[in-house]
């Protein structure tokens, strides 16, 4: 049941979507053919071109069953999403994060795809993957790309400071990793480089690796907020870096990861925390000569375990189509196709048989790093949790800003996440 009022600007969001893009699942017109309305999110050059090609060869395939592709944007999605789905106006094949997902799976804007899919696609995606679009007890999207954090790193620095090179079988442990960090830093440059403009998501992602959860889901279904050791470990490394080392450079707490770039290539930075997509900024935008390398993350107590949110295909409820919408997302997501679209995005793939393809375990880039990595990881900690972006953004951005940054301790860090926390959180579980 939709509980949410359609508001004045809804409406008329509502009608100019429609007037652009034409009605969810236009039925069949006088020709006989059924109109899929795809809303895509890709955004770098290759990723459209990919998935534009792949539109195409589906229609040519399928005449009777057409695809029209319609551009959104990351920026937008979720309010334009919202707007859409009350207007009765949304796509009827939607491109979005499984982080994103919770609102609209519970408020009944998305179909269930446990019984649409078909069954070569639900058994080639792991368990793991799925946990990231499995809302209560069903499954509102098909996670198909997922980006781990990686490290960035100058391989003529590494080399020159003797320090011994970690790979995913053989990581750094995270005290090693502070340890190499002093070792990396000199005179004018710093070891690492953590852009945490938006610190909520790195700290909980790679808490993971640590033992670290947060969020404890009790028998009854409620959620608390819970800092223990395994919360800290990872927090703890980043404050002692900026604030005791000096090997990370304060400055870059309130960047983002593109701004952290031009340091980077500056040798500022000998290493730089970024998701593993940034792997082609820095192909297109490296001075000549420019020498790097992907490293991955810090091992803690669970190994190389992070928290991704994979991007999702999903089917919209009210789509009169949604047979042939899933038909669509199997064949978008058939092995070859989805190491098409990992390529365009510079991401991973989440099926095991696209994962190995040859072309993502290529030394070139750092495909074989990322694709070793993929075993690792899991849904991010905050996936399934109602209030988590008022929690995120109210309680705990500024208050790891703030420890971060050196203005709070520890023991202030856990009273702002878990008391205020647990406030924010009780209101949605009434």
């Amino acid at each position: 049941m939709r509980t949410r009022p359609l508001t004045l600007t809804a409406v008329v969001l509502a009608l100019l979507l429609s007037t652009l893009g034409g009605c969810s699942g236009d039925g069949p017109r006088d020709d006989g053919r059924i109109r899929l309305r795809f809303q895509s999110l890709a955004w770098q050059k290759e990723s459209v071109a990919a998935t534009k090609e792949l539109v195409k060869e589906w229609n040519r395939a399928h005449p009777l069953i057409q695809v029209q592709y319609f551009q959104g944007s990351w920026d937008t999605v979720h309010d334009q999403l919202l707007t859409s789905f009350e207007g009765g106006e949304a796509p009827d094949v939607i491109h979005d994060a499984s982080d994103d997902l919770a609102d609209f799976a519970y408020g009944g804007y998305l179909a269930d795809l446990r019984t649409l899919l078909p069954a070569g696609l639900r058994q080639d995606i792991p368990d793991r993957s799925w946990e990231s679009a499995a809302f209560g007890k069903g499954v509102y999207g098909v996670p198909f790309l997922q980006e781990p954090r990686v490290l960035m790193a100058n391989t003529r620095i590494l080399r020159a400071s003797g320090v011994r090179i970690p790979t995913p079988r053989q990581p750094w442990s995270w005290q090693e990793f502070r340890e190499v960090a002093k070792r990396l830093s000199a005179r004018g440059r710093y070891g690492i480089a953590w852009p945490l403009k938006e610190p909520v998501s790195l700290t909980l992602n790679l808490g993971l690796s640590a033992g670290g959860r947060l969020f404890h889901r009790a028998a009854d279904g409620k959620v608390r907020v819970a800092f223990e050791e395994g919360d800290a470990t990872v927090p703890s490394v980043i404050h002692d870096q900026v604030n005791i080392d000096g090997s990370a450079a304060r400055t870059t707490l309130g960047m983002g990861g593109s701004d952290t770039l031009p340091g980077f290539f500056g040798g500022r930075y000998a290493m730089a925390a970024l998701g593993f997509s940034y792997r082609q900024q820095i192909v297109q935008q490296a001075p000549e000569g420019f020498e790097w390398t992907v490293l991955p993350a810090p091992a803690g107590s669970e190994g190389l375990a992070q928290g991704v949110s994979p991007q999702t295909l999903s089917v919209a409820q009210d789509s009169p189509h949604k047979k042939e919408a899933a038909e669509f997302i199997g064949f978008l997501l058939q092995p070859r196709n989805m190491v098409r679209l990992a390529q365009g995005d510079w991401m991973l793939p989440t099926g095991a048989a696209a994962l190995k393809d040859p072309a993502l375990h290529t030394e070139r880039y750092g495909w074989a790093t990322g694709a070793e990595l993929a075993a690792a990881l899991r849904s991010a900690p905050a996936q399934s949790v109602r209030g988590y972006p008022e929690w995120k953004d109210k309680v705990a951005t500024p208050a790891l800003q703030q420890y971060y940054s050196g203005a709070i301790g520890r023991g202030e860090l856990r009273k702002r996440l878990v008391e205020d926390g647990n406030r924010v959180l009780a209101r949605y579980q009434r």
